[in-house]
């Protein structure tokens, strides 16, 4: 009680009341016990362990409030920021890797804040997905109560973090709110013809029992999550023709700015868009069928002269429920090029060809079906041949060697060139295909034969075929189920009132769809949803998702680099086709944050990854104790390597202010960091901490006892001090905003803030007490401090606007540190001056000072001429051997290195 009444009568006091209650303050303390600044109005010397603690308990409830209190205004004149990071599953339990890309996107959030920007920085969970079904298997559960329950335990070690997210804008896929809109843009797909149903041989994971996507299957042939061996089962599955959208994909990734080797991964997924499909209709001796295929043409513009269409062997006509399949199977010769009674219908040409199966197992990338030309490639005419086919020739070269089109209808004519622009065009204005991707490239599979997952808003009616849920009956929420556990078949096969049901268009009996979506399509357009996260009209407004997008910075895993982006721009790509926004591309900058790697020790024998305690580390090399050579390494946390780290005993033993140093100090964010916290960074971020505030205690000492400043009295030595130290705060500010802007190197940034730390530090006490500059570079080193370590430099900035007689305006102002506006260079230090004084140092000793041009400072022919001119270089150059002159980039600066 006491306590509390002590609070808020200092609150009540005025800034010139602090010192008269000091001495009762001091008595009313314990001589043990650690005071905090803000909550008593007394200045600790020295930054210890319990005034951290201090201050992180202090400030962490106020920096949290106060984050919640920066309400996005519709109609903001502020320049808006959109700052992202990919939202995480909730499994429980926080790891480092997740303390790394949160610090770094809260960081980003607290400085653009500073610079004036309207920051959104949301904060979600992908909340679908197999982990969290058959961790509700294994216990007995509803994966939507252990989802809830996960959400709520992270969001809490979140905020113990003190990161400030928009919480106001949070998303989960796993609510109906959500999932509506999931399943809203599914139907969209459906409708514009991206979203079609087929037989697939498709790969089978046999421990998750379920379908993975090719990207989902590692080079060993095993399951991304499972581990399991993926087997190959031919089943009816869901894809959205992502194909269609190859070509715009590739080229707008030459709009964005580099991604750290993203772009090229994108460009390699993707491949070369050199050719396309084309849609026919398959016959049997003259009759139609149902069946319809898109074959790729390598050589569009020679359309009008194929020969034939080929499939291989392990074709789904061949093996599924094909009307054709019986005729395809009688004709097929293994190891033999098989032509067959079936015909296929060109829709864009109308001619026909006839149907061969390859006696090849693969064609080019992944393609099983293709157009045979026999004017376009060898192989074409070899086969043409030999199984005696016909075929029209359609290239004719002219007497300049250029080549145009014969036999090809409206196109004929037409150089090479105007054919493959004019086909392809007409072919897509037709929707008989004509969409420009690559070999390499398949559609998007999304089926998955699971509950936890969104479900897929069609209906399938004998009569009708396949029918989308009309918008205004969605969303088709998830019944509950008593079982989970399906044979080969979804869950929700067992839900019997809920797959029964009527057909939206004949209102005849109908099935519901029994497969869910794949979670890559949920978290395909979250960045839209955090625009608008509250409308029950429509998945989002498209005047504020114009407002947000791009998003400025894009913040994950590498692992993500493929699968995650593709999905989410080729989304992007068909809402800015479909109208519904006006950016293209979803992303302006990526920034891959590295992996955070534990030391692992295993047997070198067996692989048996062993505990600390189970090892001896008496001798220079480790042995277990029970004998066995060990091998050390480093490698991503995990419990199973027994090298993770929980965050929360992380901060609680360090700080939350140290840990988030350390993750930004201890490499730039796209490298790997090997955590040991006895070496390099934590030490370095340790004492940094400690300097941070004896400069603080500097100068309100200084200030204390020296009496009013009045810099009239420093005198020439003093005053080319305070030059420097001004000097050395503008080159910071360049730098470090240049590094939170550019590259995002706070490893870099956090070294120039130590560099001006180490010259505040050595300035003398008449400068600290006099001069304008060093207030106002201490000024300039908490605020652009805040945004890292946003406790510390809090109570820091309370500090500095209680010292005694403060000669800049700014700590008159009031506010906390994170209200204060990021430093700007002064306009005096861009100015290039006339001459410059250059500092000559002698084998590492400074020897004096000589004037040189500013125009010539950087050059150091010139410079070493000039100084060798001078009365200085005279006296001590001349008659000495000089082995190299070294002229500083940074600083004015040269250095000789002559025989002693």
């Amino acid at each position: 009680m006491q306590t509390s009444v002590r609070r808020l009568a200092l609150r009540q006091l005025g800034i010139s009341q602090f010192d008269q209650i000091k001495n009762v303050l001091n008595l009313l303390t314990p001589p043990n016990t650690r005071t905090l600044f803000s909550e008593t109005g007394v200045w600790e010397k020295d930054y210890r362990l319990e005034t951290r603690c201090r201050v992180e308990e202090w400030w962490h409830p106020r920096i949290m409030a106060q984050c919640q209190k920066h309400v996005l205004e519709e109609g903001s004149t502020k320049k808006k920021f959109y700052v992202l990071s990919m939202f995480p599953y909730p499994s429980g339990r926080l790891h480092m890797g997740h303390v790394r890309v949160y610090t770094i996107s809260d960081t980003i959030g607290h400085f653009q804040r500073m610079r004036g920007h309207q920051v959104l920085n949301p904060m979600g969970w992908d909340a679908f997905g197999l982990p969290a079904e058959n961790a509700a298997i294994e216990r007995g559960l509803d994966p939507e109560d252990w989802t809830k329950h996960n959400i709520q335990s992270m969001r809490e070690q979140l905020d113990s973090l003190g990161l400030c997210f928009n919480w106001n804008r949070e998303v989960t896929t796993c609510l109906p709110e959500y999932y509506k809109w999931t399943q809203h843009l599914f139907v969209k797909l459906f409708e514009a013809g991206l979203a079609y149903q087929k037989e697939a041989m498709v790969n089978w994971d046999p421990i998750d029992q379920t379908v993975l996507a090719d990207e989902q299957v590692d080079e060993n042939g095993r399951s991304w999550r499972s581990g399991a061996l993926v087997e190959q089962k031919l089943l009816t599955q869901w894809f959205i023709k992502t194909t269609n959208f190859a070509k715009p994909l590739l080229d707008s990734l030459a709009d964005l700015p580099e991604w750290y080797g993203v772009k090229s991964m994108q460009a390699n997924w993707i491949g070369e868009c050199t050719g396309c499909y084309f849609d026919f209709r398959l016959k049997v001796n003259g009759q139609e069928t149902e069946e319809t295929l898109s074959a790729y043409a390598s050589s569009p513009e020679m359309l009008f002269g194929a020969a034939y269409l080929a499939i291989l062997p392990s074709h789904r006509l061949l093996h599924g429920s094909s009307s054709v399949r019986s005729t395809l199977v009688k004709a097929f010769q293994p190891g033999k090029d098989s032509l067959t009674e079936v015909t296929a219908h060109n829709l864009f040409t109308n001619r026909e060809v006839p149907l061969v199966i390859s006696h090849r197992e693969a064609f080019d990338g992944y393609l099983d079906t293709k157009i045979g030309i026999p004017d376009s490639r060898e192989e074409d005419l070899c086969v043409a041949r030999a199984l005696n086919l016909s075929w029209t020739t359609v290239l004719k070269n002219n007497e300049d060697g250029a080549q145009i089109l014969i036999n090809s209808d409206e196109f004929s004519g037409l150089t090479t060139q105007q054919a493959f622009d004019s086909i392809t065009q007409k072919a897509r204005e037709q929707k008989v295909g004509g969409y420009l991707t690559s070999p390499k490239l398949r559609d998007w599979l999304i089926s998955r034969q699971r509950y936890w997952g969104t479900p897929i808003p069609v209906v399938h009616c004998g009569s009708c075929g396949p029918v989308a849920v009309p918008k205004e009956e969605l969303p088709v929420r998830l019944p509950k189920l008593a079982s989970l556990r399906g044979k080969c078949t979804s869950p929700l096969e067992a839900a019997h009132d809920w797959v029964n049901c009527t057909c939206p268009k004949c209102k005849g009996p109908a099935r519901r769809e029994t497969d869910t979506m794949d979670t890559f399509v949920d978290s395909a357009w979250y960045y839209f949803r955090y625009t608008d996260p509250h409308n029950p009209d429509r998945p989002f407004d498209r005047h504020l998702a114009d407002h947000w997008l791009p998003v400025d910075v894009y913040i994950g895993g590498k692992e993500h680099a493929v699968m995650h982006l593709y999905y989410a721009r080729f989304l992007c790509h068909f809402c800015n086709d479909q109208g519904l926004v006006a950016h293209k591309e979803p992303f302006w900058k990526l920034l891959v944050q590295g992996l955070i790697k534990g030391q692992t020790f295993k047997l070198a024998d067996s692989g048996q990854y062993l505990k600390r305690e189970e090892i001896d580390f008496t001798d220079e090399e480790p042995v277990a104790r029970d004998g066995g050579r060990i091998e050390v390494t480093w490698e991503k946390m995990s419990k199973s390597k027994h090298n993770g780290l929980d965050p929360q005993e992380v901060v609680q033993q360090y700080g939350v202010d140290t840990v988030r140093l350390y993750i930004l100090y201890a490499a730039p964010p796209e490298q790997d960091i090997f955590w040991n916290v006895k070496k390099d960074a934590l030490p370095g971020v340790l004492r940094w901490q400690s300097r941070l505030w004896q400069l603080v205690t500097k100068l309100r000492e200084a200030r204390q006892h020296g009496g009013v400043p009045n810099p009239s009295l420093l005198k020439k030595k003093e005053l080319a001090e305070a030059k420097r130290i001004w000097e050395n705060k503008n080159y910071a500010i360049q730098k470090v905003t240049s590094y939170f802007t550019e590259d995002f190197l706070f490893n870099a940034a956090i070294s120039r803030l130590m560099g001006l730390s180490n010259t505040l530090s050595r300035a003398t006490l008449r400068v600290v007490q006099h001069s304008l500059e060093f207030e106002e570079a201490l000024a300039a080193l908490v605020r652009m401090t805040a945004p890292m370590a946003p406790h510390l430099a809090s109570e820091l900035w309370a500090g500095l606007c209680q010292v005694e007689n403060p000669q800049n305006p700014l700590l008159h102002g009031g506010g906390d540190v994170l209200q204060q506006s990021w430093p700007v260079v002064d306009p005096e230090y861009t100015v290039a001056p006339d001459f410059v004084e250059l500092s000559v140092r002698i084998n590492n000793k400074v020897c004096g000072t000589v004037t040189v041009p500013f125009h010539v400072s950087k050059d150091s022919e010139q410079v070493q001429q000039l100084v060798m001119q001078s009365p200085l270089g005279q006296e001590l150059l001349s008659k000495r051997n000089i082995k190299r002159a070294i002229l500083s980039p940074r600083t004015t600066l040269i250095n000789f290195l002559i025989d002693e």
